[in-house]
Formats: structure tokens, C-alpha cells, sequence
């Protein structure tokens, strides 16, 4: 199992692709704090000022926002063997299909954590400085910065997973990707920014991960009607569970032409 995570991280790191999502993930992230920072104490649109612990927990939490991006590089580990016709190799030289898949899901789990650590480290140096310069003080505790690192890890790699299985049910990267975006940037927006809908919303893997990181801030968007941290936790797991079995079963039962 070993041999084969590294194949499919030596697969990746061979391609463009895991650099530019790593590169859209952080310009991403960088236009949101952008964003924070230039509206900062905005009474309208109800941000708080830098120098607060309330704003140093939103800008934390921005890393969570690169979750699309792991999310389509999931569907294209899988995706693109059924585009280019190597998943018939790989078969071949590993009939089991099962340890293929789960060896892309491990793999993955790894690809969504290092994105993680790098946007952590990126938003680390942009929030730091930010509220030093503004006159605040550094507060781990105060800034939950602890919990809303264990949140953005949990997300970007539940993310990855989320899109081999998405990749593995679907298998044409089109259509996946379009799913990905549609469901990233329409449907979990959507019911997590709406207080009415957020009693659904709560329960997607974007409002499991976003209670896992006990934000209280919600800029214009109202109170938050989330799951208590550890009710995240266990939905998080819960989706990792469901979405590998669905990778695995829609792929050891399909045929590959």
C-alpha cells in the first residue's frame, strides 16, 4: 500500500497542476485578507477593527475558503486516468481496484494536508504583521487560532477526499469539476450564509469544518446556527468514511472502457 501512495503522489508531482491550485489556493486566500484588511472596522459591513481578536479570527479562518481548490485537484487525480485512458495500466498492473482507490484517497488526505500547512504558514505571515502594525496584541488562545488550524487541516484534506470521490462516481472531469464548483461556491454558500438555511447547512462538510473552528464572526451575514465543535468533528469523520466507501465500491463495480 505503501508503494502505491508514493506512485500517486509521485504522479502528481510530476504534472503543473498540484502547483497551480496551490498557487490559486494562496491568491485566493490572499485577495480575502486583502479584503479584511482594507474593510476593517467597517461598521456597515461589520467587520471588526484590526487591532481585535474578533478580526484575527476571521482573517485565520480564510484558509478554509481554499477548499475548492483541493477539491478540484481531487477530481483530476482520479479523472484525468479515465481522460487519458492510464487508469487501464493501472488496473493492470494492480487488478485489486480497491487499493488503487484507497491509495488515492491516502494520498489525497496527504496532498490536502501539506496544502493546509502552507496556507496556514501564508496566512501566518499576513495576519501577524497586520496586527502588530495595527497595535493589537498576538493571542492564540483569544484568536482560536489553535481550533481554526484544526479546522482548515480537517477541510482542505476532507476536501481532496471529497473530490477523488466525486472524480471516482462520475469519472468525466468536466462534469466533475463543474459539480465541484457548483457545490463549493453555490450550494454550501448558500445554505451557510442564509441564517434561515444554516440548519441544513450545519451538516455539509463546509459547516462541519467551519464549527469545528468555532468562528463566531460572520460579517452581514447574522448569528451562526452551527454544530458545537466536537458535533463538526464527528460529521467531518463521518463524511471521510462515506466518501471513500463511495469511491471505492462506484470504482471495483464499473467497467473502465
Amino acid at each position: 500500500m505503501i508503494a502505491l501512495v508514493r506512485a500517486e503522489l509521485l504522479k502528481l508531482s510530476t504534472t503543473r497542476l498540484w502547483w497551480i491550485m496551490l498557487l490559486s489556493t494562496l491568491l485566493l486566500i490572499g485577495v480575502n485578507l486583502a479584503f479584511y484588511i482594507g474593510f476593517a472596522g467597517n461598521a456597515q459591513g461589520g467587520l471588526p477593527a484590526l487591532d481585535t481578536p474578533e478580526w484575527a479570527q476571521l482573517a485565520w479562518s480564510a484558509g478554509a475558503s481554499g477548499r475548492i481548490f483541493v477539491m478540484i485537484l481531487g477530481v483530476v487525480m482520479i479523472t484525468s486516468e479515465y481522460r487519458y485512458q492510464t487508469i487501464t495500466g493501472t488496473f493492470l498492473t494492480t487488478p485489486r481496484r480497491g487499493r488503487v482507490i484507497t491509495a488515492k484517497l491516502v494520498a489525497g488526505l496527504i496532498v490536502g494536508v501539506l496544502f493546509a500547512l502552507a496556507v496556514l504558514l501564508f496566512t501566518a505571515l499576513v495576519v501577524i504583521p497586520t496586527v502588530l502594525l495595527a497595535g493589537g496584541e498576538l493571542s492564540l488562545t483569544e484568536a482560536r487560532v489553535p481550533a481554526i488550524a484544526l479546522g482548515t487541516v480537517a477541510s482542505l484534506a476532507l476536501y481532496t477526499i471529497l473530490g477523488i470521490a466525486v472524480g471516482a462516481l462520475v469519472r468525466n472531469q468536466i462534469a466533475g469539476i463543474v459539480g465541484a464548483v457548483a457545490w463549493a461556491y453555490v450550494i454550501e454558500s448558500l445554505f451557510l450564509a442564509i441564517p434561515a438555511l444554516q440548519v441544513v447547512g450545519k451538516w455539509f462538510p463546509g459547516g462541519a469544518a467551519q464549527s469545528l473552528m468555532s468562528i463566531d464572526v460572520t460579517p452581514g451575514m447574522g448569528s451562526s446556527d452551527l454544530l458545537p465543535a466536537w458535533g463538526g468533528a464527528a460529521v467531518l469523520i463521518g463524511y471521510a468514511v462515506v466518501f471513500a466507501v463511495v469511491a471505492n465500491a462506484t470504482t471495483v463495480r464499473r467497467d473502465i472502457t
